[in-house]
């Protein structure tokens, strides 16, 4: 006797589970975000490594600055020049406005962009959407950066994304977002650390609270973005368990809805 089963093209309604319990790969998601954030920091404060991810840092770090333009313009400010850079970090330079909305433009937009990117490595479909934001972010920052090795690992970093779309039915992606998403939501940690280790050009925006206001220690500053970035990362990946409870089978045929490869 055939087994039964749903119609082709349908997917099995999956197996009861309470929402907050992770489901096998989602606990695999959990650890890997964890994972990330060990090697991100160190690669990302190592001399000669850290050159290796400059189009993730651009990426990160153009989005970031972004996010400062778009406040600044909504508040009525200027902008009289804007730095990306991966070697000096990034700056906005805004003439009037509204700078605390401004400033704290900056942490907020990366910690919820990175969240967005964290429900991708929960999800296929919502990975390959989000690769496109990823193509076209990692190519924009190109705009302000003339050097050539920086330029070479972003036709590399491309060619991983558009790889990536052909390997285990684009499953390959779902990790690559995470890393991007994890780079992203917690910003101030490399933010600081580039402040701490490398004394790069252009301070970190906690350094800019402490300048806008003195009372407050930059250690506060410091303690308080990371407390509200560790927050959303847990509110994300708490997002991520409820939303997206597919197994690894069920996100395949879900996916390959979306330009199946």
């Amino acid at each position: 006797m055939s087994a039964s089963g749903p119609p082709a093209g349908v997917l099995p309604t999956p197996a009861t589970t309470p929402p907050l319990v992770p489901t096998h790969d989602q606990v695999v998601v959990l650890y890997v975000t964890v994972v990330y954030v060990v090697v991100i920091f160190g690669i990302w404060n190592i001399p000669g490594a850290r050159t290796l991810i400059n189009p993730l840092k651009l990426f990160t770090i153009g989005w970031h600055e972004l996010c400062h333009i778009i406040a600044a313009i909504l508040t009525g400010g200027t902008i009289a020049s804007v730095t990306i850079d991966p070697f000096l970090g990034g700056a906005t330079l805004v003439e009037g406005g509204k700078p605390p909305i401004i400033l704290s433009a900056g942490y907020i937009g990366s910690t919820i962009f990175g969240g967005v990117f964290i429900l991708g490595g929960f999800d296929t479909l919502v990975a390959k959407i989000l690769s496109f934001v990823l193509g076209i972010g990692l190519v924009a920052p190109l705009v302000l950066v003339r050097d050539k090795l920086t330029i070479l690992l972003t036709v590399l970093y491309e060619g991983l994304v558009v790889g990536f779309w052909f390997i285990g039915h684009a499953q390959a992606l779902r990790w690559y977002c995470l890393f991007v998403g994890v780079m992203n939501v917690f910003f101030v940690i490399w933010d600081i650390a580039d402040d701490k280790f490398f004394r790069k050009a252009n301070d970190s925006d906690c350094t800019q609270f402490y300048i806008m206001f003195p009372s407050l220690p930059a250690h506060f500053w410091a303690c308080f973005w990371i407390i509200f970035e560790i927050g959303i990362c847990i509110a994300f990946l708490l997002l991520g368990i409820v939303s997206f409870k597919l197994s690894t089978a069920d996100m395949d045929t879900q996916a390959a809805v979306f330009l199946p490869t």
